[in-house]
């Protein structure tokens, strides 16, 4: 009688010979859970991590606004009359910062109602952009002097305070706030330009051949996200200083504010 060909696979089957962990092996799996490390680092660095300092540096710069706030408000400076008989201030210019030093803080109600960033001397990655915030090039000129006032900051990683400049619309309000008051500018273009081209900065941006009795203010970053290739460039207009001692500006209103505003003006 022939045995059950369950009972002949039984006997004939033999175990498994379990693989020894080698070296190379061993190696190949360190290197895989670093390499998954490093990704969880990076998404950290560029997106949680973001959020946080993102959130942290509008935390202190509502400390800063509000400590501002609390200080005895200048003398405001002279009015002046235009020709059309409208009065208009003309604006303080505050002495240059120092390199990293406190300066000023910025307001865009175009990439939120609680964008508070501080403005810093300098544009070195290490001293300004990546700890601080926005940075004022050394030869800039300063808020409301004629000229171009002219800054960086990062669009992606430390906070990324420049992320949404590709998102302003024309007439965006820019507001430089100072211990004497706010300088409003109105965005105008934007301008995709390669690193090399510094003309951006000049007086009269990539105009080296004019003069002008204007203010300007001009936004850098890098781009397109995540590349060093090009720089993508904002430029706007002065229009208004409001001394701290008359409150902040209507500039400062929320987009969605501002827009219902002007619609209901016929």
């Amino acid at each position: 009688m022939s045995a059950p060909v369950a009972s002949i696979n039984a006997r004939t089957r033999r175990p498994r010979r379990r693989s020894r962990a080698t070296f190379t092996s061993v190696l190949g799996e360190l290197l895989l859970t670093a390499g998954v490390l490093v990704m969880l680092f990076v998404a950290w660095q560029m997106w949680i991590g973001d959020i946080i300092i993102a959130a942290q540096h509008n935390e202190e710069g509502a400390a800063v606004s509000a400590e501002l706030a609390q200080q005895p408000a200048p003398e405001p400076p002279p009015l002046i009359e235009a020709d059309d008989g409208t009065t208009y201030y003309e604006p303080p210019v505050p002495a240059a910062p120092a390199d990293a030093q406190w300066f000023a803080q910025m307001h865009v109600p175009r990439f939120g109602a609680d964008y508070n960033v501080g403005i810093y001397g300098g544009t070195s990655r290490e001293r300004t952009l990546d700890d601080l915030g926005i940075g004022v090039y050394t030869n800039s000129k300063m808020p409301g002097e004629v000229g171009n006032f002219s800054m960086a900051g990062h669009r992606t990683t430390w906070g990324k305070p420049f992320n949404q400049i590709d998102k302003l619309k024309l007439n965006d309000a820019i507001v430089v706030e100072t211990p004497d008051g706010w300088y409003t500018y109105r965005f105008r273009t934007l301008e995709y330009v390669k690193p090399t081209e510094v003309d951006v900065l000049l007086d009269v941006p990539q105009a080296p051949q004019l003069t002008t009795d204007e203010r300007y203010i001009t936004l850098t970053a890098c781009s397109p996200l995540y590349s060093l290739a090009e720089r993508i460039v904002a430029y706007g207009v002065f229009e208004s200083f409001q001394p701290r001692a008359e409150g902040a500006p209507d500039s400062l209103a929320p987009v969605e504010a501002a827009t219902q505003s002007a619609e209901g003006v016929s």
